[in-house]
C-alpha cells in the first residue's frame, strides 16, 4: 500500500507520498518517476518519502514552504528522528537513487553524490505535520500499469512537442522564403535603370526641350 498527502503550502497543491512499510519502499525506489524527489533523514531509519514534481518545478528550486511540509513528513515518520531535534534531511532525483543486489531491504546509495541536498530541521511541527495527515490516503498501486500509462504520456507529450516544432520550423521557412521573394520583386523595380543608361531622346524631343 502506498501513503498518499496532499500538501497546500503551494497552488496548485503537491502531492507526497511513501511506503506503507519497507517492501513497498523497495517497489517505489524501482517504479518512483524518474523526475520526483526522494526525501529521508540522513543517518538514521525513516520513511522513504517523495515529492510527485509539479509541472514546471526543478528539484533543486522547490519552494521552501513545500521543502518544509517534506522534511516535516519524514521527521514524522521516523521513528528515532521523531523524537530529536535539530535534523537533517537529504533529497534527491529519484533517478539518482541507487540499488545493487547486496543491498539490504529499503536501502539506497547514490549515482552522483554531488546530486543530494540537505534542509535542516530544528524540530516537529505538528500544525504541518497534522495538516498533512489530514488529507492522507491510502491505496493500492500497480505500479507496473502506472509506469506503461506515465511513459504513454510522455511519449505522446514528445510526438505533440515535435510535431508542433516541424510545424513552427516550416511555417517560418515559408515565410522567409515570401520575405525572400518579396525584397526579389521589389529589386526588380527599383533597379530597373541601375545597370543601364536612360533612354536617349530623340533629336525632335531634345529640340523640344529647348522650345
Amino acid at each position: 500500500m502506498v501513503l498518499f498527502f496532499t500538501s497546500t503550502a503551494v497552488n496548485p497543491p503537491a502531492t507526497i507520498y511513501m511506503g506503507k512499510d519497507k517492501f513497498e519502499n523497495e517497489d517505489l525506489i524501482k517504479y518512483a518517476w524518474p523526475q520526483d524527489v526522494w526525501f529521508h533523514v540522513d543517518k538514521l531509519s525513516s520513511a522513504h518519502v517523495y515529492l510527485r514534481m509539479p509541472e514546471g518545478m526543478t528539484w533543486d528550486a522547490i519552494p521552501e514552504v513545500l521543502l518544509v511540509d517534506c522534511a516535516q513528513l519524514v521527521k514524522a515518520n521516523s521513528i528515532e528522528g521523531n523524537k530529536k531535534d535539530n535534523l537533517t534531511i537529504i533529497y534527491t532525483p529519484a533517478d539518482n537513487l541507487k540499488k545493487t543486489g547486496d543491498m539490504a531491504v529499503g536501502q539506497v546509495s547514490f549515482h552522483n553524490d554531488k546530486r543530494v541536498k540537505r534542509v535542516h530541521v530544528p524540530k516537529r511541527e505538528n500544525v504541518i505535520v497534522n495538516r498533512l495527515n489530514k488529507t492522507k490516503v491510502e491505496r493500492e498501486v500497480d505500479h507496473e500499469q502506472e509506469r506503461i500509462e506515465r511513459v504513454k504520456k510522455e511519449n505522446a507529450a514528445k510526438r505533440a512537442a515535435a510535431a508542433a516544432k516541424k510545424k513552427a520550423d516550416a511555417e517560418l521557412a515559408k515565410a522567409r522564403e515570401a520575405e525572400k521573394a518579396a525584397r526579389s520583386y521589389d529589386n526588380l523595380f527599383s533597379g530597373e535603370y541601375e545597370d543601364d543608361e536612360p533612354p536617349k531622346q530623340s533629336v525632335q524631343e531634345m529640340m523640344e526641350d529647348f522650345m
